[in-house]
């Protein structure tokens, strides 16, 4: 009669026991859905994001002779879009000060400031890293001046670029980039001067 209970009795523990892991099991799964913003055990690109830039600006404005450079810096942030799958898609926009001018003559032009708004196609080559191509509006200011007059417009224009980011964690990212941008041209010095450059720039984004 005792080893008929003990044998009971080890048997209800047993199904008890596999009826409290099997509950726990589910639990855990339960814990982990899959959305379609992010795949399984993958970084997912989705969602907002702000950040900072540095970079070096080089270009020329036309009827002017003058082929200003420079250092430039801004803010970026933007949305990301990520389906479940390698392909992401964005929008971003920045604003940028810059140091890039240049002197003929008597004349000396600069850009003082410029921005863009940008779409973004990228490319995951796995969870962390992923490459794009960039395009959309620019806008910025171009500004000619002697030491007897001074004039500035602000132009609107198109710009293009690729670039290349990598995620360090689940909520920091590096990225490198380049942008060619055309600023259409304005009246300053009695002709029309338009400013075209190229921009090179590292920085960095938190993903919230």
């Amino acid at each position: 009669m005792l080893k008929k209970a003990l044998g009971v009795a080890i048997l209800a523990a047993s199904c008890a026991a596999s009826a409290q892991a099997a509950d726990f099991s589910y639990r855990r799964q339960a814990a982990q859905p899959y959305t379609v913003n992010q795949p399984l055990n993958g970084f997912s690109w989705a969602g907002p994001y702000l950040g900072a830039n540095l970079g070096y600006n080089w270009g020329s404005v036309s009827n002017s002779g003058t082929n200003p450079t420079g250092f430039a810096g801004g803010v970026q942030g933007g949305y990301n879009w990520q389906f479940g799958s390698p392909w992401v898609f964005g929008l971003e926009a920045d604003i940028q000060a810059t140091g890039a001018d240049d002197t003929f003559a008597a004349w000396k032009f600069s850009n003082p400031w410029y921005g863009t708004v940008r779409g973004r196609v990228g490319y995951a080559l796995n969870p962390n890293f992923m490459l794009y191509g960039t395009g959309g509006l620019a806008f910025g200011e171009l500004k000619g001046s002697t030491p007897f007059y001074s004039a500035s417009h602000v132009s609107a224009g198109w710009t293009v670029g690729a670039g290349a980011e990598f995620a360090l964690n689940n909520a920091w990212s590096l990225k490198a980039e380049y942008l060619y941008v055309d600023l259409d041209s304005s009246n300053i010095n009695g002709l029309p001067n338009g400013y075209n450059f190229s921009t090179v720039r590292v920085g960095v984004n938190y993903h919230f």
